[in-house]
């Protein structure tokens, strides 16, 4: 039994000096998009993850606490976990079977998944209801659809059988839509992960409100969703890397430096 405290009462000192600079970079990146997903209203409650790797050959990677809100995660709380879901450290939290199930798969399976970030969202999930997934009705869609795979539902992710199906139907992509479930993006880093889900989630957002308009949708003309897929695959990690991740940054320490901490 985990003996949960309330956060006013739980001692959560700074890791920062404690780590490696990589890590500790790593840490409040990760911290950054645990508010940024609070700010755009993307968390489900407590229930949906961002993770990070840590670089060094045991794959450990970092996981919230699964008793904090988003908007409450900070560098220092994130929970360091090995393969098996085990924290590496003394911690006064806990993780969340089904997240450390999904993150564990992808991080252990692509060297190049150094982030992976999953939620809930209600356009999410209904674009993964639908059955025809996404489709390319937006700039925003057509960006990113041809790196788009599935996962079909299985139930709550916490069987690790699933973890082999789950990396097979990624394969070399990087975004899921999770069946009946939501979204996944992976990245190279946490702000190239984080712009990849943002770019899905507003496609999924627009879709819905552009169904839920009628039936008189305007398809865009053949061959430019598959050059606008092009444009993505060359445009998107540039983006993400030079110039929204570092505005993104920005704008949570002038929302609450305190992720930082």
């Amino acid at each position: 039994m985990h003996d949960l405290k309330p956060l006013q009462s739980v001692d959560i000192p700074s890791l920062e000096g404690k780590v490696s600079e990589e890590e500790w970079a790593i840490r409040v990146d990760l911290a950054a998009a645990y508010r940024m997903v609070a700010y755009y209203g993307w968390d489900d409650l407590i229930f949906t993850h961002l993770s990070a790797r840590i670089p060094g050959p045991e794959h450990h990677f970092l996981l919230n606490p699964y008793n904090l809100m988003f908007e409450e995660v900070t560098a220092s709380c994130l929970i360091k976990v090995d393969v098996n879901g085990n924290p590496v450290e003394p911690t006064p939290f806990i993780t969340n079977p089904a997240g450390f199930t999904i993150h564990s798969a992808i991080h252990m399976a692509r060297e190049d998944a150094h982030a992976v970030m999953h939620l809930h969202t209600p356009a999410g999930q209904a674009v993964a209801a639908h059955s025809e997934g996404l489709l390319p009705l937006t700039q925003t869609a057509m960006l990113i659809r041809g790196d788009v795979s599935f996962h079909d539902y299985e139930g709550v992710a916490v069987d690790l059988d699933e973890r082999d199906r789950l990396v097979a139907d990624l394969g070399e992509k990087n975004a899921m839509i999770l069946r009946n479930h939501g979204t996944l993006a992976v990245g190279k880093n946490v702000g190239e992960c984080f712009i990849r889900l943002y770019y899905l989630e507003r496609a999924c957002q627009a879709q819905i409100m552009a169904l839920s308009a009628g039936e008189n949708v305007n398809n865009p003309p053949q061959g430019s969703p598959e050059i606008t897929a092009q444009q993505g695959a060359i445009g998107l990690p540039m983006a993400a890397n030079f110039l929204a991740w570092p505005a993104l940054k920005r704008k949570a320490y002038r929302l609450d430096p305190s992720f930082a901490s």
